[in-house]
């Protein structure tokens, strides 16, 4: 099959027809000579707009809220989140992903980040990788979807094929699907389960959708993941009492967030945290619900890692 020039030509035409509807890509002719301002006076108005971004999460925090929901209910009984998206949605995804280990404890495989090209399009773009829908096929083909998990397509545009292509993949197979988009009535939401469309406006650089968009997008990320692990049990309170203590910060916290929890001194708290080989949860529950560590395991394993029903187990 031969592709002419003129072809070429059309799907360009047509692309830049269809980008031309799009919010996150409108020109702002009162911005035509911000290069000509200072420095200072760049920064005031970069500020200003990154100011409007909390209002447009805000305007869709029912819809956020009824899908983490669906995730945590999913995740609660084994599955997975992924998060699949090309450019910068796609590195949002990854770092959202790669951040839960070490903040809630959970393995690598729970919270997964794809991005379109694989892991070299982290740093390096990659080729026409986010036109292909099959791509995104193959890489939720890799992971053998259940119904109990949920695949997030990250994309400005809400057109990315490779992200409208994933969501597309995920439905067809019975998992939860949730569309992060930052235009209004987008290909993305239309696919999934649960759009969610955060509305930004024009960027300060016609286009360049890694900046109000992106954040956008990371706010909404880090809600996905961190409410959802809040309602897994991965906190107790406002503490993350599920933390990986991989190196000297770490522990530090661990020691700290057991200090904050039960008050305790600092040679009760080493005590507890040897007692449970350094879990930060279970040494909590040996101080405040008077059990060893044996006993703290086995009712955290009870509660499902809830360290308040756990807590409440103890004192019957």
């Amino acid at each position: 099959m031969t592709f002419s020039t003129a072809d070429a030509s059309s799907n360009h035409h047509s692309l830049r027809a269809e980008l031309e509807t799009l919010t996150t890509e409108a020109f702002r002719p009162e911005l035509s000579e911000i290069d000509r301002l200072s420095t200072l006076e760049i920064a005031k108005i970069m500020n200003a707009e990154d100011a409007t971004v909390p209002t447009a999460v805000a305007a869709q925090l029912p819809r956020i809220a009824a899908a983490i929901d669906a995730v945590a209910e999913r995740m609660s009984r084994g599955g997975r989140l992924i998060y699949a998206g090309a450019g910068t949605a796609g590195r949002l995804g990854v770092l959202d992903a790669s951040e839960c280990p070490p903040t809630f404890n959970t393995d690598p495989s729970e919270v997964v980040g794809l991005i379109a090209g694989g892991p070299s399009a982290m740093v390096t773009s990659v080729e026409g990788a986010e036109d292909s829908k099959e791509l995104a096929e193959a890489d939720l083909k890799e992971l053998s979807l259940t119904p109990d998990d949920t695949v997030v397509g990250v994309s400005a545009s809400g057109r990315t094929p490779y992200a409208v292509g994933a969501v597309e993949h995920a439905r067809a197979r019975g998992a939860l699907t949730i569309g992060l988009s930052c235009n209004a009535h987008s290909a993305l939401a239309a696919a999934s389960e649960h759009g969610i469309e955060i509305v930004v406006g024009p960027e300060l650089l016609t286009g360049s959708t890694r900046l109000k968009a992106g954040t956008a997008q990371k706010l909404v990320l880090n809600m996905l993941s961190t409410i959802t692990m809040i309602r897994l049990g991965k906190t107790y309170g406002n503490l993350m009492v599920d933390v990986r203590a991989s190196n000297e910060k770490l522990r530090a916290r661990s020691r700290r967030i057991v200090a904050l929890a039960t008050g305790a001194s600092d040679e009760e708290i080493e005590q507890a945290l040897a007692a449970t080989d350094g879990e930060v949860k279970n040494a909590i529950l040996t101080i405040l619900g008077g059990v060893d560590g044996p006993t703290a395991a086995r009712l955290l394993g009870e509660s499902d890692g809830h360290l308040r029903a756990a807590l409440a187990a103890s004192a019957g």
